[in-house]
């Protein structure tokens, strides 16, 4: 197998769920066609995560083949709302909050994806311009059996909970996407499999060649549930070199492989080597220092990625802490978060909630990811890490 076989190969597989026609995209690869992949983000929130570096990545590895990248901003998608992995509907959205979260998703992107080589549009460019006649001639491809049937919906509707006409609209929307950037491949996750497919279906009522669907695997986040930035346990790409090297220590040691696959481009031999001394009795928190310096390192560079590893060590291993630190009286029984944001280390309870979500908050050397913790007779007089240089003492 040559090289460029080899590259091919792994793009294939590398952290992938499924393909949507493997053997047809593999030749086309194999013989250097130039083809169009697509990637669209909806901007549900301002920052990219490690969730979405998933796809996106992918997307570089295409660039790298040669092919011709596609990345879309849902500004008009966003604003509908996509369910395909929620368990209940979401809200619309409002023209303001989209343009509001979307400001920097470009220069987000643009932290994976080559710009010189990316082709780039908003969606509202030519879904916006659909009439009634359009969408219902779209509408009319699929059936409502075949929307209800998704595993999702179907809970929800066995369950007489609401499901509003316009998440029904979605797929015909992400579809659409495909047939106006003529993709002959799109990307998403495994939440994505009808929609994705929703694109395949309409292409050809358009004149064009059905797309292939390459699928990816949804990783999980801090906290052990779905990567989600409503439940603030995301890495996000703009996060600091030490905020990012930090949460990924704080991430469950069952993760650790799947992000060396999903989150990074560590060869899969070294991947392979890491998991065999885990599984031979290595220390997990071993590879993950080596997992948080390589996702540095691929967002700011080598050197920052060594900077963030000595952050980390001289601040938590060796207990690097300031000598004058404040004293906060507290006592027995009250809330974590409450005392937090009544110290005055946190905007809000609501503030305080996400710092430890996030994984921000330690006291001694136990890191505190339990909102419901309460303050407890073995805290005292301990020294509390809030964030990255806000240190207390807590006693009684």
């Amino acid at each position: 197998m040559d090289n460029k076989e080899q590259k091919i190969e792994e793009l294939l597989t590398r952290g992938v769920a499924e393909v949507i026609d493997k053997e047809h995209l593999k030749k086309r690869l194999l013989a250097g066609e130039i083809l169009r992949i697509k990637l669209g983000i909806d901007p549900t929130s301002p920052n990219l995560h490690l969730g979405r570096s998933v796809p996106l990545l992918k997307l570089r590895d295409f660039q790298d083949l040669g092919c011709q990248v596609v990345f879309i901003v849902g500004d008009f998608t966003g604003i509908i709302g996509d369910t395909s992995d929620k368990e209940s509907e979401r809200p619309m959205l409002t023209r303001d909050q989209v343009e509001s979260n979307m400001k920097n998703y470009l220069e987000q992107a643009f932290r994976i994806l080559d710009k010189t080589k990316t082709e780039t549009h908003y969606n509202s460019e030519w879904l916006s311009k659909l009439g009634l006649l359009e969408l219902g001639t779209m509408a009319s491809i699929f059936s409502l059996h075949e929307f209800a049937s998704r595993e999702v919906i179907a809970r929800r509707l066995k369950a007489d909970q609401r499901v509003s006409f316009h998440e029904m609209l979605y797929p015909l929307f992400q579809g659409y996407d495909s047939v106006a950037v003529k993709a002959d491949v799109e990307l998403g996750g495994t939440d994505q499999r009808f929609n994705l497919l929703a694109g395949r279906t309409m292409q050809p009522k358009y004149g064009q060649a059905p797309q292939d669907i390459l699928m990816t695997d949804l990783i999980l986040g801090t906290d052990g549930r779905k990567m989600s930035s409503s439940w603030g346990n995301t890495i996000n790409l703009l996060d600091t070199p030490d905020d990012m090297f930090g949460k990924v220590m704080s991430i469950p040691d069952e993760l650790i492989m799947s992000y060396f696959v999903h989150c990074t481009r560590v060869p899969m031999k070294e991947i392979a080597e890491i998991a065999e001394d885990i599984v031979t009795g290595g220390n997990p928190r071993d590879a993950k220092m080596r997992l948080g310096k390589a996702i540095v390192a691929l967002y700011y560079g080598e050197t920052e990625g060594e900077k963030a590893e000595t952050y980390f060590i001289e601040t938590f291993s060796k207990k690097h802490i300031p000598e004058d630190v404040r004293e906060v009286k507290t006592e027995k029984g009250k809330k974590l978060t409450d005392m937090i944001a009544e110290a005055g280390l946190a905007e809000s309870k609501s503030d305080a909630r996400r710092k430890i979500e996030q994984g921000g908050v330690a006291i001694a050397d136990e890191r505190i990811t339990d909102v419901s913790t309460c303050i407890e007779e073995r805290f005292n007089n301990q020294v509390m890490r809030v964030g990255k240089k806000d240190f207390v003492r807590i006693v009684f």
